[in-house]
């Protein structure tokens, strides 16, 4: 199972909306974290679950920290 361009956008979009973060910012730190999970990774299938999960956490603690 591969993410296609448009899923990568979907959760792109989905991340933003959710932590009222700019698309640009979430695609850049999802493309980071997808890059470092996939560098080790034997099974690549679960590589953007746990991207998405890494850049949701990433976000959320940002915010915390801004408040």
């Amino acid at each position: 199972m591969t993410t296609t361009v448009a899923d990568a956008n979907e959760i792109v979009q989905q991340i933003a909306a959710e932590t009222n973060t700019s698309a640009d910012v979430v695609s850049k730190l999802y493309a980071l974290t997808m890059a470092e999970f996939g560098e080790g990774a034997v099974v690549h299938d679960f590589v953007p679950l746990f991207a998405a999960k890494r850049v949701r956490a990433a976000l959320r603690d940002a915010q915390k920290q801004l408040h």
